[in-house]
């Protein structure tokens, strides 16, 4: 006997469609993120904190879809630059080490939804290939900026913006693997 296969689509999907629960799920994500870029532990060896924004990134791509992902990233940044105090330790602005992370942030949201549109949000295994590509997007934006702003090597930079940071991004993606498929197989029981 074959298992059903899912329906096309995420999370956000499963709610009745209309323009205005588009706008909510986009301030929702927002929100979600900025919430989760408070709760920080600062890192006395680097000027990037450690923060649950990642884990936020990756579940509001995941559970938004592409458009409203990329929407929704967007506005964190476009709100934290024009001076939402809303940025990790509630700081704003495009001045910082760890700016180039939240243009990463827009670039993850997107391949996140644009994966899990595709079904990766729907087993352990795909959705560690979902966590894996956001986490080297972020990676990819945030490195080169922070190296930039501190004048770092590539070497210290390395050391600053990307070591520090992979047992927590291990420990969030972890919880995403878990938490967006065991969500499905509830939803599937429906």
């Amino acid at each position: 006997m074959s298992t059903p296969t899912l329906t096309a689509g995420v999370l956000a999907d499963r709610i009745p469609t209309s323009r205005v629960r588009d706008a909510l799920l986009v301030l929702g994500g927002t929100l979600f993120v900025a919430i989760a870029s408070q709760i920080v532990i600062p890192l006395g060896f680097t000027p990037v904190p450690l923060s649950l924004s990642t884990f936020a990134v990756i579940l509001t791509g995941a559970c938004l879809g592409t458009a409203r992902a990329t929407m929704s990233l967007g506005l964190y940044m476009v709100l934290g630059v024009a001076g939402a105090p809303i940025f990790a330790e509630q700081s704003s602005g495009w001045e910082s080490a760890s700016f180039g992370y939240i243009i990463g942030y827009i670039l993850a949201g997107a391949a996140a939804g644009y994966l899990a549109e595709r079904g990766f949000d729907r087993s352990v295994g795909r959705m560690a290939l979902l966590v894996l590509t956001s986490s080297v997007l972020i990676y990819a934006v945030g490195l080169p900026w922070l190296m930039a702003f501190t004048g770092a090597s590539f070497t210290a930079g390395v050391e600053m913006g990307i070591v520090p940071f992979l047992v927590g991004d291990a420990i969030k993606g972890v919880a995403a693997m878990a938490l967006l498929p065991a969500t499905w197989h509830l939803i599937g029981k429906k």
